[in-house]
């Protein structure tokens, strides 16, 4: 699913293909690490949703909360989810190991939908057992 809103995106995003994630969750900032996406997307800019916080209001008003999932926003398009890792699985080069199973696995919107709610189970204990807030505000997960 795709969703059309108008954050206010900083002007140096104009352009520019943003993946936005948690920075404090161990999954999202390996996955964003190590994802290598082909050179057709150009320049992927990857932002740190808990250094962002107006951000993180947009999306929650779009209906969109960043606690349950990270966004990729191509030419003002926003993939969220499992949507999200689709695409970027898509996007993968391939190269390396890791990279290789997660393009795999995530190329088919069907499987990145199936397995989609077990990670974010995993995401959501793995934050909680860290002691981290949610990014919409300052309550535990």
């Amino acid at each position: 699913m795709t969703f059309q809103f108008e954050p206010r995106f900083p002007a140096e995003w104009d352009g520019k293909n943003v993946v936005v994630y948690d920075g404090e969750c161990p999954f999202c900032s390996e996955f964003v690490a190590f994802q290598r996406i082909r050179s057709a997307l150009g320049t992927l800019t990857l932002v740190d949703a808990r250094q962002t916080p107006d951000l993180v209001a947009d999306f929650e008003k779009a209906g969109i909360p960043l606690d349950e999932g990270m966004a990729l926003i191509i030419e003002g398009e926003v993939y969220y989810g499992a949507d999200c890792l689709n695409r970027l699985a898509l996007m993968s080069s391939g190269s390396g190991f890791l990279n290789r199973i997660t393009a795999q696995v995530f190329k088919s919107p069907r499987v990145s939908r199936m397995l989609y709610p077990a990670l974010k189970t995993g995401r959501r204990l793995t934050l909680m057992l860290l002691g981290k807030t949610k990014l919409s505000g300052p309550t535990a997960i």
